[in-house]
């Protein structure tokens, strides 16, 4: 799937070879026109199909310059009309500056355009004396239809490329959040392995120094008791460094790098991508209460944690809010620390909690569990979690303990 679609894009013509082609149509459809010879003071001549390929040479500046595109080829239309050339239409010569105006976020300005052309037009034309029943029940309609249809391609066409935009933003962030979950997890799974190694080398370092001590008291008086004692320490020696070894060489990942550390201070990378999938974020953080006042002064846990809590939170009002704006609070609260993640969108079938949501009953509850899992994450440091809509939006609150709970287990 990935190589086709490389074959794809390697196939598909460059921005300047599709202006070229169009700017190409809009010479060859005038000339065509041009030379019908109807009407006019002057009959087809090399002015007239300069103007013709002129209007065609803007399409290369169509990108950079819209505006400035379209403002010419009104003009330029103007003049040609002028100069007494025969009649080439009015919609005909502006339909793709119209499209490429639209298309690159000039709409109000193509209307504006069509507007001032088509009464400049009919002012003049009925100025001349021409019957007022064709020029406009009979060929306004026309066109008004073509110039409409010119402008509304290029703003579908704007349109779906920003929504394609955002779809490939919202998935890069939805890559980076995986990313991030599998090193927690590999961070998880290395931790749970160190502290089995810690058990295992504590359990023999104790039965070398038990035998040891054996081995001592024997010496001299039981040279058996003292042969068999080494022996067991020998034996608890090898079998130690056979799992030390076999333990390292898990851990051990050639070319790897070093891992960023899960913290708050990551928190400024989530407002970036949101904001690059369209979600501003407001961010407010107020340590003055922890220890040390700075994110290094809380606990490793509560940071790790608290950053996972906030970047579910974030990530679920990109996926599933219909809100634009999203506000973090990180606040230190005696020895408690309280998150707060909330957006502006009313709630509802798009929102986290409706039928679409990840823990609605149609969206993603049998797929994903965002919501319990940041549920999860805060009772086990034995803090609690609420989320659910409120007035203002949806709203996730957490509430983290700074010190750990008496009798939880380190």
């Amino acid at each position: 799937m990935v190589s086709e679609r490389r074959e794809r894009r390697g196939a598909a013509l460059p921005p300047w070879a599709v202006d070229a082609l169009l700017g190409a149509a809009v010479c060859l459809v005038l000339s065509l026109v041009i030379s019908a010879d109807q009407g006019g003071r002057h009959g087809p001549d090399a002015p007239a199909y300069l103007w013709a390929a002129g209007l065609g040479a803007l399409m290369l500046a169509r990108r950079r310059h819209p505006g400035v595109v379209l403002a010419v080829t009104a003009l330029g239309l103007c003049a040609y009309y002028a100069a007494g050339y025969p009649a080439v239409g009015v919609a005909v010569p502006v339909a793709a500056a119209l499209f490429s105006a639209a298309e690159f976020g000039r709409l109000a300005l193509a209307v504006v355009t069509t507007a001032a052309v088509l009464a400049v037009s009919l002012f003049f034309r009925l100025l001349e004396g021409q019957d007022f029943s064709f020029v406009v029940g009979y060929e306004l309609a026309g066109h008004v239809l073509l110039m409409a249809a010119a402008i509304a391609l290029g703003d579908s066409l704007r349109s779906r490329r920003s929504v394609q935009a955002g779809a490939r933003r919202i998935a890069d962030l939805a890559a980076e959040r995986s990313r991030q979950d599998a090193d927690a997890r590999l961070h998880a799974e290395r931790l749970a392995i160190a502290r089995e190694l810690h058990d295992s080398i504590g359990h023999t370092t104790s039965v070398i120094s038990l035998h040891a001590d054996v081995a001592r008291e024997s010496l001299g008086r039981d040279e058996a008791q003292t042969r068999a004692a080494l022996g067991l320490i020998k034996s608890a020696t090898t079998h130690t460094m056979t799992e030390l070894r076999r333990t390292v060489a898990l851990l051990r990942e050639p070319g790897e790098g070093g891992r960023t550390v899960v913290s708050l201070a990551n928190v400024e990378s989530l407002r970036v991508s949101a904001s690059a999938a369209g979600v501003d974020v407001d961010l407010h953080v107020d340590l003055d209460g922890a220890h040390g006042g700075t994110l290094d002064g809380l606990p490793a846990t509560v940071n790790a944690s608290a950053f996972r809590i906030v970047q579910e939170a974030v990530t679920n009002i990109v996926r599933h809010s219909r809100g634009s704006r999203a506000r973090i609070s990180v606040r230190a609260d005696g020895d408690v620390l309280r998150l707060t993640v909330s957006d502006d969108g009313p709630p509802g079938p798009g929102g986290p909690d409706g039928p679409g949501g990840p823990d609605g009953p149609t969206g993603a509850a049998g797929r994903g569990h965002g919501i319990a899992g940041m549920r999860e994450r805060a009772e086990a440091l034995g803090g609690t979690l609420t989320a659910g809509p409120e007035d203002a939006g949806f709203v996730v609150r957490a509430v983290l303990p700074l010190e750990r709970p008496a009798g939880r287990p380190a």
